[in-house]
């Protein structure tokens, strides 16, 4: 989104994909970090080392191959019984190599691990989920909302005329059109994630006995992302909805029946009951301001819709592509190209469908063939 100057711009993106447009956050409200050596190596570009936060509460950074995001960040939650894995990692064998370092770290034999946990299912997360369940018999647990949003059930929609017709309405050229469909079924038919075996809903507590940790449903990001708040020892796992710098990719996909920035701000919100809680991200570093970050988020996405509808009124027929092509994007748009574009279009997408249910702009229905037309409407004072 908005750029800010920062000396490490060129590595920040949008998480959930490999290569989505860089941006970061306005910085309203400041975080005190806490994960100082996880910010170090951040800065040093090098992996954070294993560390137990807490009591039976570890970090492992896992990696992600040829991505500047460099890692994610697992979780290992112990407890007399066994252990509850949060969020694996990248299905790659330098990633295994990494939890596996994780658990000699930890002491945990892996036949110990008794659940595993993910807060969504993007590649960086739930990749290793398979391999892990599968070598200790552990099942996966996500929340129930979050099972449409397996690569499997979004092929099926892409795969369909849906697809195509959705990017005709947005306007997307033809040969956009083609490479967004050929890319987009390409990566869906390499990975293939795995399956659920027990569904969470939020409130639910983990199988983890002497523990208290329970799901915080946080949907925006993905339609079932949970967060996960440990009570005995006040931190939360945040996974992506909230992370120190950078902020998570908020698309609305072809087909979804969500509203996924409605929902992404509303869990901002919720999170304000958190406050005293650390936060532990599943990218960059720890850290404590839950309320601020997320009140900071909340404003960044307030200044993107404004940017929305000032580039919808400067323009006599604007599309939802002609607007996600003269947005402002931190790497500039001539930069952007292939995947980068579609995680552009849909962010730039869910902004509209948003500014539509708040009743800014109309979206009015194009002619058989022709894109749909976008028009900002008068604001209205209340009582007029």
């Amino acid at each position: 989104m908005l750029a800010i100057a920062t000396p490490d711009l060129e590595e920040l993106r949008m998480t959930g994909s490999r290569g989505a447009p860089a941006r970061t956050a306005p910085v309203a409200a400041p975080v005190t970090v806490t994960g100082l050596a996880q910010r170090q190596a951040w800065r040093a570009r090098e992996l954070p080392p294993v560390e137990e936060v807490r009591s039976g509460v570890w970090s492992v950074p896992v990696t992600i191959p040829d991505n500047p995001l460099r890692y994610t960040l697992a979780y290992l939650l112990l407890s007399d019984t066994g252990a509850v894995v949060v969020d694996p990692g990248w299905d790659h064998e330098r990633g295994w190599e990494d939890l596996m370092a994780g658990f000699a770290a930890a002491g945990l034999p892996a036949d110990r691990v008794t659940g595993i946990v993910v807060t969504h299912v993007h590649l960086d997360h739930h990749g290793l989920s398979r391999r892990l369940s599968e070598g200790s018999g552990a099942p996966i647990a996500m929340h129930a909302a979050e099972v449409d949003a397996l690569p499997s059930r979004i092929k099926e929609a892409t795969e369909s005329d849906a697809m195509q017709t959705w990017l005709a309405r947005c306007g997307a050229p033809a040969d956009v059109m083609a490479d967004f469909n050929s890319d987009l079924a390409e990566m869906l038919g390499v990975f293939r994630l795995a399956e659920p075996d027990v569904l969470l809903n939020d409130g639910d507590a983990l199988d983890l006995p002497g523990r208290r940790v329970r799901v915080v449903w946080t949907p925006g990001h993905t339609p079932g992302h949970i967060c996960l708040h440990d009570a005995d020892h006040d931190v939360l796992l945040t996974g992506d909805h909230l992370l120190p710098r950078i902020s998570p990719n908020i698309g609305l996909t072809p087909g979804s029946k969500d509203a996924p920035l409605a929902s992404y701000l509303d869990s901002l919100r919720a999170l304000g009951g958190y406050d005293s809680a650390e936060a532990l991200p599943a990218h960059e570093y720890r850290f404590r301001g839950i309320a601020g970050r997320a009140g900071t988020l909340i404003e960044h996405h307030d200044v993107r819709a404004r940017e929305v509808l000032d580039v919808i009124a400067a323009s006599d027929y604007a599309t939802v592509w002609d607007v996600t092509t003269r947005l402002t994007w931190s790497r500039g748009w001539d930069q952007i190209n292939g995947f980068m574009r579609r995680a552009a279009l849909f962010e730039t997408a869910a902004h509209i469908q948003y500014l539509e249910q708040e009743g800014r702009l109309a979206i009015r229905a194009g002619a058989p063939g022709e894109p749909d037309r976008l028009e900002v409407l008068p604001v209205i004072p209340p009582g007029g």
